[in-house]
């Protein structure tokens, strides 16, 4: 069983997966993930890190983390 949640941002669909105590977020683009960033844990808020324990895409804390994520992504021009 994976642990990937797949999210849906301005519609697009981005991957995250658990990894150590933080997170990866990566862009799904034609079926293939491409990796964008990795999160350490002690970044997180705690609600977000929950959420991602549980498996909980759908939380706000965790979709707000993967919003900026994606933002700074976009700011350093990836």
């Amino acid at each position: 069983m994976s642990d990937e949640m797949t999210i849906q941002l301005n519609s697009e669909e981005y991957v995250v997966r658990p990894d150590g105590k933080g997170m990866q977020v990566g862009r799904r683009v034609d079926g293939d993930v491409a990796w964008l960033e990795t999160v350490d844990g002690d970044l997180l808020p705690d609600p977000a890190r929950e959420a991602l324990g549980r498996g909980d895409a759908s939380d706000e804390a965790l979709l707000r983390a993967v919003r900026g994520v994606v933002q700074a992504e976009v700011e350093r021009g990836g």
